[in-house]
């Protein structure tokens, strides 16, 4: 599943929603230098935003359609698999990691991190994280129910941060496990994006569990929940809460000014959301 976002990079690219601003700017100063890995960066999306911030950018992806649309964007891509791709001596200031990490195994992944990560770098996961109102997310339940009564999920079915909770804690524990981190620490930045019906419903064909459903299944998917979508007017406003699961490397000097931003640079905003 991991390998099917670069079935449509360009739609993935255009209806992924990005990162709060406030977000990128805190990782960037709480990293050392300016230097930065985006694992599994895909098309480029928080790697652009982390270049707009004044950071010098590498990219890794296991895909290499993703990598090669990011490439067009003049980013700096490698492909392979982050737990065995080769660092060929490199460090870096920052890892980062959005809407990826839980793809990667936690103790391999961080791991590796911490030896790719200078003396006081940063490890920074995130993901956004849908948190719709009550009645909007039992319409989508009841159009994914329908539409999919022999699936095994509903993402629908309970609170999405509660559903990431697991995740985590997960994450973290993988961070302590590895005995080269500092005490992980969770960040939240909420903020909120207004959907159009063609817009949601675009997005939803970037899941990874849409590439498991049969033509007619996903047909049947779109039209209840653009029919949900419809009802209210054909738009509405999802709250998300992007959350970063952060733990630093210990050692090195950490200079008074440091990270990215210290390089004088005024990031550009995303046009997303407030942290």
């Amino acid at each position: 599943m991991a390998e099917s976002f670069g079935t449509d990079p360009a739609r993935y690219d255009r209806t992924r929603p990005r990162y709060p601003d406030a977000m990128v700017r805190r990782i960037a100063a709480g990293a050392p230098g300016p230097d930065v890995l985006d694992v599994g960066c895909g098309t480029g999306i928080a790697s652009r935003q982390f270049r707009a911030a004044g950071c010098t950018v590498l990219g890794v992806d296991v895909d290499a359609r993703m990598a090669a649309f990011a490439r067009e964007q003049g980013l700096a891509v490698e492909v392979g698999a982050f737990e065995t791709w080769d660092a060929a001596g490199r460090t870096f200031d920052a890892v980062v990691a959005g809407q990826t990490w839980h793809w990667i195994d936690p103790a391999a992944g961080a791991a590796k991190a911490a030896a790719v990560l200078r003396p006081g770098g940063r490890l920074a996961l995130f993901w956004n994280v849908f948190r719709p109102a009550p009645d909007l997310a039992a319409d989508f339940f009841d159009a994914h129910r329908h539409a999919l009564p022999d699936a095994p999920r509903n993402p629908w079915a309970r609170p999405t941060l509660e559903a990431y909770g697991g995740v985590f804690d997960k994450v973290a524990d993988g961070l302590r496990g590895a005995g080269a981190f500092g005490e992980p620490e969770r960040w939240r930045f909420d903020w909120e994006r207004t959907y159009g019906r063609d817009e949601w419903l675009e997005q939803m064909r970037t899941s990874g569990e849409a590439g498991l459903y049969t033509p007619e299944q996903t047909a049947d998917l779109l039209a209840r929940t653009g029919a949900v979508i419809d009802a209210r007017g054909g738009s509405f406003t999802m709250p998300y809460t992007a959350t970063v699961v952060t733990a630093v490397r210990p050692g090195g000097n950490r200079p008074q000014s440091s990270g990215c931003l210290a390089r004088g640079s005024t990031p550009s905003s995303t046009g997303y959301g407030r942290g």
